[in-house]
């Protein structure tokens, strides 16, 4: 089959087609180097060496998690947060100014706190809501408008679904929304009708649609509305992913005091029930921690206890019984990966390891462009030349090979757009680079084709035998090549990785265009000619 010309022209349309497509769907994603931002690569401070490997990997994933949650209150678009070897995490920031880099800098590196508080009832806030109502008016007007049943008997547990309304949904507890998350937000409507009570209108959960989210914090920021909150309680945020309902943010008001914090926290791990098999988190305390924890939760059996880290709310499960140094969290219809997600929480500010920043690297926008500017331009002359001597020295056989390139620069842009990749001025580099080894390919079998046919081989059996002898020096430096991207891109960091990703997939490209679409278009050459007839090469 691999003979047959339209079965070759087949795959090679094939693949134009759909690298033509994710290109105009998806486009290139620009690296920092490219349109400007911050790079930071952070590591896990242990310069004793105390913790082991397994600890280290723990540690970073737990930092990983804090930092993600941070990461998003900045607000920044497009934020790569992700793991890069054993002990690293690297972070980048596309588009921040001075201020804000400084600023994430100064989110990243403070020390995770958790801490447990209880869900306070609606009707500790019912009375205060006139009081605050007012102090937000006066607040407007001076800066303007902006637009549970009962457990299971054993360990002692905490059910997180379906008990607490948020999780479920809130789609039995809570009432309709009183208009569309995408309406455009009423700046005389008083603070009390921007909250949306959750959990049958008793407990202290409510929903704030997206439009008023901004205007509510204004307020909570204010000193007159935190003034005229009753005394011992506070409005939280829960995190953007707990809200069910599409459009909206959580908010809770919780006890001011919290009923212990993260530093009596031994362990946390997510497991399965062996009874049930529903995913559960399990936590354990010190000594201390457990008659702390074992008086707090005592006194508020039935209640809805948050998981707060870092001032949000990450979870409320209900309290079922009293735990002590041990306990455990019921996920209910929750996945084990939630499960995971939870322990990590747990885990994150139970013990926080101090962060380091290792590497920071800024890139202006100005700067980003003119390296654009200047990529391109080394890559036009690059490209000029090597077409020119293809061309000159090759003949028809350059033809060829210039047509394949054009083939091969496609489905390397195409297969950055596919898996995501970023685009970097390394990359750019390795993009040229592997340009050059897919010319250097087509090099190597053109002049096994002279060679056959200096032996007085026929065409078509010259170039048969040239495709074929050539392949084994082709292989060998390709993989050779791609080892050494593996290698880069496993333990580099920031351009680094972008080379080799790059460089990777030229390669693979390349091995692709000069073995089947270089191969292909002698076919169709050699179709059209008779075969004593000489050919251009």
């Amino acid at each position: 089959m691999l003979n047959d010309i339209r079965f070759r022209l087949f795959i090679i349309f094939g693949l134009v087609l759909s690298s033509g497509w994710v290109l105009n769907d998806r486009g290139i994603i620009l690296g920092l180097d490219l349109r400007g931002g911050t790079h930071l690569a952070l590591a896990i401070r242990d310069p004793a060496g105390a913790l082991t490997l397994e600890q280290r990997e723990d540690a970073i994933d737990r930092a990983l998690r804090v930092i993600r949650s941070r990461i998003d209150e900045l607000g920044v678009a497009e934020p790569s947060i992700q793991k890069a070897g054993r002990d690293r995490i690297v972070v980048e920031l596309p588009g921040v100014n001075r201020e804000q880099q400084q600023r994430a800098k100064q989110v990243i590196e403070r020390a995770a706190f958790l801490e447990f508080q209880i869900v306070r009832s609606m009707a500790d806030l019912q009375s205060a809501l006139p009081r605050i109502d007012r102090a937000a008016a006066a607040v407007s007007a001076e800066a303007g408008p902006v637009g549970a049943p009962e457990g299971r008997r054993g360990a002692p547990t905490l059910e997180l679904s379906p008990a607490d309304p948020v999780a479920a949904g809130g789609s039995e507890s809570a009432a309709a929304p009183p208009s569309e998350p995408g309406a455009q937000a009423d700046s005389t409507r008083a603070f009390s009708d921007r909250l949306l009570p959750a959990g049958g209108g008793t407990e202290g959960i409510f929903l704030v649609a997206e439009q008023d989210a901004v205007t509510i914090e204004r307020y909570l920021e204010a000193a007159e509305v935190q003034q005229a909150l009753p005394r011992g309680v506070e409005l939280r945020w829960g995190v953007p992913e707990r809200a069910a309902v599409e459009g909206y943010r959580v908010l809770y008001l919780l006890d001011a005091r919290e009923l212990i914090t993260g530093e009596h926290l031994v362990d946390a791990r997510a497991l399965r029930d062996p009874q049930l098999g529903q995913p559960i988190v399990s936590f354990e305390f010190n000594r201390a921690g457990g008659r702390i924890f074992e008086q707090g939760t005592s006194q508020n059996v039935g209640k809805f206890m948050a998981i707060v880290l870092d001032d949000r709310v990450m979870n409320a499960p209900i309290i079922q019984e009293a735990i002590a140094i041990s306990g455990r969290i019921e996920m209910g219809g929750g996945s084990l990966d939630e499960a995971r997600d939870l322990a990590l929480v747990l885990r994150a500010g139970s013990l926080p390891v101090p962060i380091d920043i290792v590497e920071e690297r800024s890139v202006g926008p100005s700067l980003g462009q003119d390296s654009i500017d200047r990529g391109q331009e080394a890559a036009l002359i690059g490209l000029s030349f090597v077409v020119m001597i293809m061309l000159l020295y090759y003949r028809i056989a350059g033809v060829m090979a210039v047509a394949a390139l054009s083939l091969y620069t496609l489905f390397v842009l195409g297969a950055l757009a596919a898996i995501g990749a970023e685009l970097t001025l390394p990359g750019i580099a390795g993009l040229i680079l592997s340009i050059g080894m897919a010319v250097d390919a087509n090099v190597l079998i053109f002049e096994r084709i002279r060679e056959e046919l200096a032996g007085d081989q026929s065409p078509r059996a010259a170039v048969s035998r040239g495709f074929s002898n050539a392949l084994s020096a082709i292989m060998d430096a390709q993989i050779t090549t791609l080892l050494t991207a593996f290698v880069l891109h496993q333990f580099g960091t920031g351009p680094v990785r972008g080379f080799a990703v790059t460089l990777a997939i030229g390669i693979v490209a390349s091995i692709f265009t000069a073995i089947f679409v270089t191969r292909t278009f002698f076919m169709m050459y050699l179709e059209r000619r008779s075969g004593s007839k000489a050919i251009s090469i």
